[in-house]
């Protein structure tokens, strides 16, 4: 099929935001080259085809560039109908953009502000952390999401692999920080769930090997800690995790949402 040649995706290895691209690539069936991306030397092609962010992921189709890691999950939604990642019903694909939202402006910036601070506003930022994923317990547990086995429903949708993306990187932070996110007593549903989430076989093709994370993490976070002695200031949440629209990669890789 024609449509199904010329996929090209520009993205980074650590960064949750291409991880997104990439799962959604494979749980299509479908075929592409990769790009490596240095985030700090921006490469020609990508400082053509996002003129507007200059950062990835970027998806080329025909040469044609989609940006924006959930634009480019619909775009694929919509653009090959196989093994949808949507629901059919507007009301519940409605939902699923809602949390999805909820997972960029909510989620992703309180675990970027645990990654970025220390202290008391550490303290605060797990707080926050834990408020939101309380949302999603109770959303699992007797809300939308009851009784399904992924928020997709028996097969993983569009906001699994927006949450799930960028999840794995909460058990990281455990380990960077020495915080406790996701508390399996806390948050049963939401555990379960990502522990099904990450046991899925395209999910471990797709997700680096937690060694080469923790690596990453720990020299980011000392490289922050650095910038922040030498300051005085703290370091702004948006710099620590990819939060919303712009997936930025300075640690991206941390968040657990994009846009």
């Amino acid at each position: 099929m024609d449509q199904l040649s010329s996929l090209k995706l520009l993205g980074s290895w650590a960064d949750s935001h291409t991880h997104r691209v990439q799962l959604a690539l494979k749980l299509k069936g479908l075929e592409f080259d990769y790009q490596e991306e240095d985030v700090v030397n921006i490469s020609p092609a990508l400082l053509l085809h996002n003129p507007v962010y200059n950062k990835v992921p970027v998806l080329l189709h025909k040469d044609r560039p989609v940006v924006e890691s959930v634009v480019i999950l619909q775009y694929i939604d919509e653009t090959w109908t196989g093994n949808p990642l949507m629901p059919a019903d507007p009301f519940e694909r409605a939902v699923a953009r809602f949390w999805c939202h909820f997972a960029e402006d909510k989620l992703a910036p309180a675990v970027g502000a645990v990654f970025s601070s220390s202290g008391e506003g550490q303290k605060a930022a797990v707080d926050q952390v834990h408020e939101n994923l309380k949302l999603l317990e109770c959303e699992l547990r007797d809300g939308a999401f009851k009784e399904r086995r992924f928020f997709g429903g028996d097969k993983i949708g569009l906001l699994d692999i927006v949450l799930g993306c960028g999840s794995y990187w909460l058990a990281v932070f455990e380990e960077v920080m020495s915080v406790k996110l996701v508390d399996p007593e806390s948050f049963p549903a939401f555990h379960a769930w990502l522990r099904d989430f990450e046991e899925q076989n395209e999910v471990k093709e797709t997700i680096p090997a937690i060694d080469k994370l923790l690596e990453y993490a720990r020299g980011v976070r000392q490289m922050m800690l650095s910038l922040s002695s030498s300051t005085s200031t703290s370091v702004p949440a948006t710099a620590a995790a990819n939060t919303t629209g712009n997936d930025d990669v300075t640690i991206d890789a941390i968040d657990a949402s994009s846009g």
